[in-house]
């Protein structure tokens, strides 16, 4: 799935990711490809995405908001 993760400042990450391990409100979660579209509010923590590649890429972030469908998944974080 292609993943962008930015903030008011920047990108932090355009690319493509199997995995996408998040803190959301109620609990850390996943999305994996082919995920139910989904629109959820982030806490702070880790942000962790797995790439095609099998490399792992850590953010930690004070909270945020990510958008997922059809294989996109926006992530708007501070």
């Amino acid at each position: 799935m292609n993943v962008k993760i930015t903030t008011p400042d920047t990108i932090l990450y355009e690319g493509d990711a199997k995995l996408i391990h998040l803190p959301g409100v109620g609990g850390s979660f996943q999305i994996l490809e082919n995920h139910a579209p989904i629109v959820s509010a982030l806490v702070q923590g880790s942000l962790r995405i797995v790439t095609l590649a099998d490399e792992t890429k850590t953010f930690t972030i004070r909270g945020g908001v990510i958008k997922c469908q059809q294989n996109e998944a926006l992530i708007l974080v501070q």
